[in-house]
């Protein structure tokens, strides 16, 4: 079994494209697969926020997502996003990524534009995931993207989620963990339950930060050295042989 690592970078890197690339490369160190940033637009998803400003002040411009792409791509760590509009599908598309990522609220329909990201989605026939921790029917999103790969993680939309909520028996049918558990606990219990069923591939997310973030996703995310010793411990149980 391989555990596909997935850095999810959220507000995390601040809306500064140097905290980006740092964040980046400190994931790629700490031995993730993958990074995943968000692609939204402020006046869709949070058009009366109290925090409208700050939310604003992290979102991805595709200027910086290409940036970001090229600098993950020169130092070998796959880059990808969560997509909340149409036009951000077209634009990732046309610079290379490998796969998307559906997030709940997406499943839900809770956005104006989730119908068409969906559509757009569909159309790319590449890989996606897809989170569906606030719901929604699994039936419908299978259909909305029918024509590509899907990926289905365990989740659920608390934050951050008490791990005794978790249902490990639910758990562990699926394709992989969106993870929003304090510490590093459940993502390593759900690797462990999974190799006994002799898997050759899981996918595990968990919100990363730099130790001095100040971002909005600082309180529910581990830092760099816990990601780091949760990569480690996937590793570890990969090599064991008689689970």
């Amino acid at each position: 079994m391989k555990v596909f690592s997935i850095a999810e970078i959220g507000s995390n890197w601040e809306g500064n494209l140097k905290i980006g690339k740092k964040i980046i490369k400190e994931c790629k160190n700490a031995d993730a697969d993958a990074v995943k940033f968000q692609m939204w637009r402020t006046e869709d998803l949070y058009p009366s926020h109290p925090l409208f400003n700050k939310i604003k002040k992290t979102e991805l411009s595709f200027k910086n997502a290409e940036r970001l792409k090229h600098f993950a791509d020169s130092i070998g760590i796959e880059f990808f996003c969560s997509v909340f509009y149409p036009e951000a599908v077209d634009f990732l598309n046309d610079i290379g990524v490998k796969k998307f990522k559906i997030a709940s609220r997406t499943c839900i329909l809770k956005d104006p534009l989730s119908v068409e990201t969906l559509d757009k989605v569909n159309q790319t026939r590449k890989p996606v995931i897809v989170s569906m921790g606030m719901g929604g029917n699994k039936k419908f999103i299978e259909k909305s993207l029918s024509k590509n790969n899907l990926k289905f993680c365990y989740c659920i939309s608390e934050y951050p989620l008490k791990i005794e909520k978790m249902n490990w028996k639910n758990a562990i049918t699926y394709d992989g963990l969106s993870d929003h558990t304090d510490g590093i606990v459940a993502p390593i219990l759900f690797s462990g339950l999974i190799k006994k069923q002799n898997r050759k591939q899981i996918l595990i997310e968990k919100h990363v930060k730099l130790p001095d973030s100040k971002s909005l996703d600082a309180s529910t995310s581990i830092d760099i050295q816990q990601f780091k010793l949760m990569n480690q411990s996937f590793r570890s149980i990969e090599k064991i042989k008689n689970l």
